[in-house]
């Protein structure tokens, strides 16, 4: 059985990522890319349908030892997991080189005291668990192969087969190194070069050293603000530019339920938002990839905008189900794919117009075609930005005339506005000044209840709906409206858990609610630090830091938070680690950074 969400750390090389468990399991891990079929699938059903498990030897593989402590190397991606044991301590360094060749997993045993027995057991299943591989020596190195993939295992240690699963069994003393990799390449292709995994795991430090050297940030959160920024960079696909949700599918929303996706794409939503991060933080070059990788996925055709593409910019993201694995406790199914890329998201149009705002705001030179682009979009919502539609949270019932949608809508206008008085392009100034000031009117007509002082989800409804969050973070209305305080204190009242996280909106559980979907879920972790943000704006900053610092408490041992916390469980939930709670983190430590209010 898995480890729970929040054992897992993540190594990665930002052209995919691997999941390492307390237990020294890899049980997750994608080759050559993020979306490529999973070679170890362990997460997502048993040990039947792969992991790789280093760690001390014990009496059953059933019940692996945990690691008594684990942390990153520094300021790094590189993962120290420590064994105390009977007969001494023992050490596992894992990594995943920056890669300009083939992907490689790097496992490095390190004796610290006493004589440790040590267990290699690697059990390699590719398609997502359901193909056994060819494993055969090649001149002394062991090579599993099924059809276009072959996986190379690399060690000084001697292995054995034993129940189609390949096993080192070695002792370390203090001073003992012991490397271990595994290499993807084509399988019609030359073996890939022998690994060095001493040299790699300096060139790997260097790397990261040398990229948080440029963070700007300098407050009293710089251990989770750095934590949180290589996650991001960790998710960006270093060919293009462009950023995925999350390295894994169909971790549960609600576990044993049915709300399991596929986040292994770019959401335009997400990107943009972590674009902002990084871009606040210091780092312009992630700004220009994801740029022109918008600009190639969008290509001349803005007017069939996706809410999200493949991570080299691909449409066609069609969803399946994989029924031979179980999921993830039970939960499923485990899709692969998202039905959801070709929804109508009006907001995704003010997400990617702030960030090209932005990215122009803090000196990024100048692209003529991204203002272009900037342009079509606005003429795009100029016809469209009154229909209804699915919405931020990607509801599968009917469409919606979303608030949010609208408030993004406007900040799209807003933005572009500022573009033209800038003289940066020219357009049409006075009709898009209307445009901005009608979808302002509409909003604050129709989504606004009065009797309750607060905005609503949909025009006509009297539900609520975290998103409402960012009108004053968007400047929509300023943070001292009356509405907008009216919206933080009913959300606060009807959307809190008990321990004062927020939920996205009601759900129905055995009914089908707003989504179409039945099943609750936890608090959305993205959605909490926007009410610390928004506390912060409105001057309550004590309240503002006790929440943002409770949501810290939040994420596991190496400081990781997946989607959503189960507040029944006291447990994360969701995709893992996620982007989308990790950028407002960022955001949020910065606010309270500026405004003084935190802790000693």
């Amino acid at each position: 059985m898995a480890g729970r969400i929040e054992d897992y750390a993540l190594i990665g090389d930002m052209q995919t990522a691997a999941l390492v468990c307390r237990d020294g399991t890899v049980d997750w891990l994608c080759l050559p890319r993020f979306d490529s079929h999973a070679v170890f699938a362990g997460l997502l059903g048993t040990e039947e349908h792969g992991f790789w498990r280093l760690g001390p030897a014990h009496a059953s593989d059933a019940e692996p030892p945990r690691a008594t402590r684990r942390t990153y190397r520094g300021e790094s991606l590189i993962l120290e997991s420590e064994w105390d044991t009977p007969r001494g301590t023992v050490r596992v360094i894992d990594l995943m080189p920056p890669r300009d060749g083939a992907p490689q997993l790097i496992r490095i045993v390190e004796g610290v005291t006493g004589r440790v027995p040590m267990r290699s057991a690697l059990r390699m299943r590719f398609s997502y668990g359901r193909i056994v591989p060819w494993v055969h020596k090649h001149e002394g190195r062991t090579v599993a192969v099924a059809g276009p993939d072959s996986v190379w295992f690399d060690t000084e240690a001697e292995t054995y087969g034993k129940g189609l699963t390949t096993y080192a069994d070695f002792t370390v003393a203090p001073g003992d190194r012991i490397g271990f990799t595994i290499s993807w390449q084509p399988s019609h292709k030359e073996p890939p070069p022998l690994p060095e995994p001493e040299q790699s795991l300096e060139a790997t430090e260097d790397f990261w050293r040398e990229w948080v050297e440029h963070c700007t940030y300098h407050g009293p959160y710089r251990e989770a603000v750095i934590r949180s920024l290589i996650t991001l960079k960790a998710l960006t696909y270093a060919p293009t530019g462009g950023i995925v949700a999350a390295p894994t599918t169909s971790l549960p929303e609600e576990i044993g339920g049915v709300r399991n996706w596929d986040y292994r794409y770019t959401w335009l939503r997400d990107a943009a938002i972590t674009l902002s991060s990084l871009l606040r933080t210091g780092y312009r070059e992630e700004a220009r990839a994801w740029r022109e990788w918008l600009l190639r996925a969008v290509a001349g055709d803005p007017e069939n905008l996706q809410i999200m593409y493949g991570i080299a910019g691909e449409r066609e993201l069609g969803e399946a189900e994989l029924d031979w694995l179980p999921g993830y406790e039970n939960s499923a199914p485990v899709r692969v794919g998202n039905g959801a890329a070709h929804q109508l998201q009006l907001d995704v149009y003010g997400e990617v117009t702030e960030a090209l705002h932005l990215a122009h705001m803090t000196g990024l030179a100048r692209n003529d075609y991204a203002s272009l682009l900037q342009l079509k979009l606005i003429r795009y919502l100029e016809q469209h930005w009154d229909e209804p539609d699915e919405g931020i949270w990607e509801v599968r019932g009917p469409r919606r005339h979303f608030v949010h949608s609208k408030v993004m809508a406007w900040v799209a206008v807003d933005r572009t506005i500022k573009l033209l008085e800038s003289g940066e392009a020219d357009g049409p100034l006075e009709k898009w000044r209307e445009l901005r000031d009608d979808i302002h009117r509409d909003v604050c007509e129709k989504g606004y209840d009065k009797e309750r002082n607060t905005f609503t989800q949909s025009y006509g409804s009297k539900e609520l709906d975290a998103s409402l969050l960012l009108i004053p973070q968007m400047g929509f209305l300023p943070p001292d409206d009356k509405r907008v305080i009216g919206t933080i204190e009913a959300i606060q009242r009807e959307l809190s858990t008990p321990d004062g996280f927020i939920l996205r909106y009601p759900t129905s559980g055995e009914e089908e609610g707003v989504d179409g979907l039945p099943g609750d879920e936890g608090a959305f972790l993205a959605c909490s630090f926007w009410m610390a943000d928004d506390l912060a704006m409105i001057g309550r900053v004590d309240e503002a830091r006790k929440l943002f610092e409770k949501l810290l408490a939040l994420r596991n041992d190496v400081g990781l938070l997946a989607e959503e916390w189960d507040p029944r469980l006291k447990r994360q939930v969701g995709n893992f680690p996620q982007a989308f709670s990790h950028v407002p983190l960022i955001d949020t430590a910065l606010r309270l950074t500026a405004s003084g209010a935190y802790g000693g």
